[in-house]
């Protein structure tokens, strides 16, 4: 008894498209809505988490005001990292043919991107304060306030 091989590639129906063009291939509107509104339901409670975390974090330290404090990276990292798990998802929507639900994925990472770089200034503000003016009559001696309450 002999074996035959099949044809590597069954003959398709001619349907006037190309194989390429299935409609199978290609993500539709209403299933890429309702996955990116999951992955959104998803994101939300995560970035809330985070950003009550980081708050509760810097709660503390708000009248810490002695000498010039090292840079915080916390806030930083978190926020980065959660970017960075939000482009994943997006790419990851976008190369398996969901193309709104990684629209909508990386408008959420650029909004996130413009959080990281918010938090990063606030912290190099916060960790390279700006010096303070010179006294025109102390020569060169920077100016102190008459007031003690004004320097807390």
């Amino acid at each position: 008894m002999r074996f035959e091989p099949s044809p590597p590639v069954p003959d398709l129906p001619t349907t006037g498209r190309r194989p390429g063009n299935a409609s199978v291939t290609r993500g539709d509107g209403f299933s890429g809505g309702c996955i990116s509104l999951i992955v959104l339901l998803i994101e939300i409670p995560a970035a809330i988490l985070l950003g009550l975390t980081l708050g509760l974090r810097g709660w503390g330290r708000a009248d810490e005001r002695s000498g010039s404090p090292a840079m915080d990276w916390v806030p930083i990292l978190w926020l980065g990292g959660f970017t960075l798990c939000v482009l994943v998802v997006a790419v990851a929507f976008l190369c398996s043919a969901h193309p709104y639900a990684g629209a909508v994925q990386l408008l959420v990472a650029a909004v996130a991107l413009i959080a990281v770089g918010n938090a990063w200034h606030e912290e190099y503000e916060r960790a390279h304060p700006s010096p303070l003016p010179t006294c025109p009559t102390g020569a060169g001696v920077p100016c102190a306030s008459s007031d003690p309450a004004v320097g807390r």
